[in-house]
């Protein structure tokens, strides 16, 4: 199912600094959900709670581990699609169901489906595109990382 846009009163303060908190890092810890709860001036479970409500209102997709597979001999690559409109919901199914999609973004231009791969080893970046290819009948385009930049992301009151 596609999302749409989040209305703006949809993220209270603690849900913002969540959100921006979080991005930097998560405690190491026997409890560590407690610790940054804590962080954050709420419970461990609370905080629990409160990044389900984010994931089912779509306004993260996901909440764990960044790994950089470069350093581990792996690879990332950016790929975008041109799905069909009346298509979408079941490309956007197909792509997803592989684990090397890290992220996948609708985007409102010809190139409307837009993802990361990343694969343990460089040959798994187009082993795993020539297969949602097969599975979707459309060309997944390739846009290979030739340098890194980190761009933050914050959510402002």
């Amino acid at each position: 199912m596609r999302r749409q846009p989040l209305p703006d009163d949809a993220l209270d303060a603690i849900d913002r600094a969540i959100l921006n908190t979080l991005q930097d890092g998560f405690p190491i810890a026997s409890r560590p959900f407690d610790e940054a709860g804590a962080g954050l001036g709420v419970t461990g479970a609370e905080l629990i709670d409160r990044l389900a409500n984010l994931r089912e209102i779509g306004a993260i997709t996901r909440f764990g581990p960044f790994f950089d597979v470069a350093p581990m001999g792996g690879e990332f690559c950016l790929c975008a699609m041109e799905v069909p409109e009346s298509d979408f919901g079941r490309v956007m199914t197909l792509v997803n169901a592989h684990p090397e999609v890290a992220h996948n973004y609708e985007r409102t231009h010809r190139l409307n489906m837009w993802f990361v791969l990343a694969a343990v080893a460089p040959e798994g970046i187009e082993t795993t595109a020539d297969e949602i290819e097969r599975e979707t009948g459309l060309k997944v385009l390739r846009f290979p990382k030739l340098e890194e930049f980190f761009v933050g992301f914050r959510v402002t009151a």
